[in-house]
């Protein structure tokens, strides 16, 4: 039992488990501040341009169907900005591992 307690041990501080943990938590933690960051300042400065003016509920419509672009738009400006900060926080990491392995 002890053998096997020891090895997982070893197995979370290997794979770095607390810090895979951590930069989960921070991340669902940043997901909400980057929602109210593109909802509250960036949709609305660029509500002015969209048609209606209500860019949650502006919608485009052919025949029966009903496309809701604006929560879209939303949506896929909270995904570049999430994917933007994850892309430049895995080159800084990345970065430094390659300083501290020279």
């Amino acid at each position: 039992m002890k053998k096997i307690f020891l090895e997982f041990l070893e197995f979370i501080k290997e794979y770095k488990v607390f810090a895979l943990a951590i930069a989960f938590v921070m991340g669902v933690a940043s997901t909400s501040l980057i929602k109210s960051l593109v909802d509250n300042i960036i949709m609305p400065i660029l509500t002015p341009f969209i048609p209606g003016g209500a860019w949650k509920t502006a919608t485009l419509s052919f025949w029966k169907f009903s496309i809701a672009w604006g929560a879209f738009l939303g949506e896929l400006i909270n995904f570049i900005i999430i994917a933007l900060v994850v892309f430049f926080v895995a080159k800084f990491i990345m970065r430094e591992e390659k300083v501290q392995k020279k």
